[in-house]
């Protein structure tokens, strides 16, 4: 149910134990706000690497050394 815990290892008591805590500092009313906070950041950052990708690719075909365009 939660393989994209498997890089740090957590479970699902680690979970419950952590949501437990946010619920406890922050309220019930403040959760939704801070998921969806957190959710366009995530969302900004991901966008921030799909430019930085597409800025890197070369635009233009470079010409071929023998198909050089003769000097007038």
């Amino acid at each position: 149910m939660f393989e994209h815990f498997a890089l740090l290892d957590l479970g699902t008591p680690e979970l419950i134990i952590i949501l437990a805590i946010l619920l406890l500092l922050f309220g019930g009313k403040k959760l939704p706000e801070l998921s969806k906070s957190l959710a366009d950041s995530i969302r900004e950052l991901r966008k921030g690497f799909g430019e930085d990708v597409h800025e890197k690719k070369p635009t233009t075909k470079k010409e071929s050394p023998d198909k050089k365009k003769p000097d007038a």
